[in-house]
């Protein structure tokens, strides 16, 4: 990447924080606890909403782990009607399903429960009623959609993407494969519930993945140019408290401390992200999702060491700090190896929890065109704290490659 190509990414960068500060930024209002998700159908009924769109896949329905929700909303005579297609890494073709049943059954809000793609589907669907007229492709990037949403009550059984406090839905256009983001403030949820029991039977590799995803958001959005005092603060208590917590969770799935600490965890690196914005660990990740459907965290849990090399003195600084707050090294050390501690720490952590260091199934022919989409994703909005170019993005695909 030239000078003058930097030049004008931070300079851009530069404009966005500025105009940043302008925008109408909230925080969901949480409802919280153990068995917090039986109270949400009575906050429903008080805001006056007569039917809802749920939005949740096929494995969760399967659980039944919606039942509660369900009887709930009959008690309280909430209408409602059920989306459960929803695939990882969703798509266009679950949003407009979606879109099509919130129609039908005059839908006043929606309820996202999962993880990641039940909550980015149910942002899309809200997109497209709050714009009717404009296909999800046109409202790719930033600031696309600036029209009011349904009301989002955003129900997260995974303690990992933080969707539930962000601006972002990721979505996927079956068709090319292609991943990217839709990014604007409108489509934060309004609600976030925080139950600790709704985590407590997930598998041992969706725990892991999805708590070092969490870690990703702190990480990057804690390195990057664009931080601000809260979104610091917000990625030190995550970073503490997944060091604190995950690995506990994942020994141990019954430890609701351990599953309530990593739901606030999630919760405030997906509030430090969606102000500060992520880095190049997230531009290859979406690329991998979109060609192969590696799931996002585990993408995210296996690129961010390999990244965070690459970045080096860059950020050391800054990792000596988040490394600091999760117990790695010591106050003796300079900060360019507490960095490469924190580094190791993070590959211990993942070693420890079974997570690859390595990522299956990349096709050399199909680097050139993942490198494009990474490139242009990160370029020029992410504000990270040393650029790649393109051969760069290049040769990490073929560094995390297997």
């Amino acid at each position: 990447m030239n000078s003058i190509y930097k030049a004008y990414c931070r300079t851009y960068q530069f404009v966005m924080r500025a105009a940043a500060c302008c925008l109408p930024w909230r925080k969901p209002e949480l409802i919280e606890g153990k068995d917090s998700l039986k109270r949400l159908p009575a906050v429903i009924k008080e805001k006056g909403i007569p039917s809802v769109l749920i939005v949740t896949d096929k494995g969760l329905m399967s659980l039944g782990m919606l039942d509660p929700l369900f009887d709930g909303l009959k008690q309280e005579g909430v209408e409602y009607r059920l989306y459960d297609k929803t695939v990882p890494n969703p798509t266009i073709d679950n949003i407009e399903e979606g879109v099509q049943l919130y129609k039908e059954g005059n839908c006043a809000a929606i309820i996202a429960f999962g993880g990641g793609s039940p909550m980015d589907c149910a942002k899309g669907i809200g997109a497209r009623i709050a714009r009717p007229g404009k296909p999800i492709a046109k409202m790719k990037g930033v600031l696309k959609v600036l029209r009011r949403l349904p009301p989002i009550f955003a129900v997260p059984t995974t303690a990992g993407t933080g969707s539930e406090a962000t601006l972002a839905a990721v979505i996927t256009n079956s068709a090319t494969h292609e991943k990217y983001p839709i990014n604007d403030v409108v489509l934060i949820p309004k609600y976030a519930v925080l139950d600790p029991m709704l985590t407590v039977k997930l598998p041992k590799h969706i725990t892991s993945t999805t708590g070092v995803d969490a870690l990703t958001h702190a990480v990057e959005a804690y390195i990057g140019h664009s931080t601000t005092k809260e979104t610091r603060a917000m990625s030190l208590k995550a970073t503490e408290l997944i060091f604190a917590n995950l690995k506990k969770a994942y020994d141990d799935g019954g430890d609701l401390e351990a599953r309530q600490n990593m739901q606030y965890a999630a919760f405030y690196a997906g509030v430090a992200f969606t102000r500060s914005y992520v880095g190049y660990v997230h531009a290859i990740a979406h690329t991998l999702g979109g060609f192969y459907n590696v799931p996002h965290g585990l993408a995210n849990a296996i690129i961010l060491p390999y990244v965070l090399e690459y970045y080096g003195d860059s950020c050391a600084k800054q990792l000596a700090e988040l490394a600091a707050v999760a117990g790695v090294g010591t106050d003796e050390m300079n900060d360019s190896d507490r960095a490469k501690a924190f580094i190791a720490a993070i590959k211990e952590l993942n070693a420890s929890m079974q997570i690859p260091a390595k990522v299956k199934g990349i096709k050399e022919e199909d680097i050139p065109l993942m490198v494009s989409r990474a490139f242009a994703e990160a370029n020029p909005l992410y504000p990270v704290p040393k650029f790649m170019g393109k051969e760069e993005i290049a040769a990490m695909y073929r560094t995390i490659a297997e």
